[in-house]
């Protein structure tokens, strides 16, 4: 798939940050899937012979918990920073970064009413955010 390069020289973000931010919003899609499938902390115990030790996970409920708060973190994350970019054009903005649906068929098929330009410019304006929310 053809993916636009977006030039964010003047927000200070180099190609590799840029390149670091899509790849996080990209995982967004699994982690909502996780976040729906992985619920159950109900599973068969591990037989091994050996007694438990201290650097495993002795409690698996709380290792789910901690997984499911770090996941809805991330997601969260995302979603508010989308908000922030623009709260009409969020929806859009998040099923364009994490889900690389392109601009074209946003406006096409999605109903986005927004040109590209201004589309393009609320991305760019996205990853600023996204860029100074991480570093928080």
């Amino acid at each position: 798939m053809n993916k636009r390069k977006l030039r964010l020289d003047k927000y200070g973000i180099s190609n590799k940050r840029y390149k670091e931010l899509c790849g996080f919003c990209e995982q967004y899609p699994e982690w909502l899937e996780e976040l729906k499938s992985n619920t159950d902390t109900v599973k068969s115990a591990g037989v091994s012979g050996m007694p438990a030790s201290s650097s495993g996970i002795a409690d698996p409920t709380s290792a789910l918990a901690r997984r499911r708060a770090e996941l809805q973190k991330r997601c969260e994350l995302i979603e508010q920073t989308a908000i922030q970019a623009d709260a009409d054009l969020y929806p859009y903005i998040i099923r364009s970064v994490c889900y690389e649906e392109p601009v074209r068929y946003l406006q096409t098929i999605k109903g986005m009413a927004c040109s590209t330009a201004a589309f393009y410019d609320m991305r760019r304006y996205f990853f600023y955010l996204l860029d100074q929310n991480k570093k928080m």
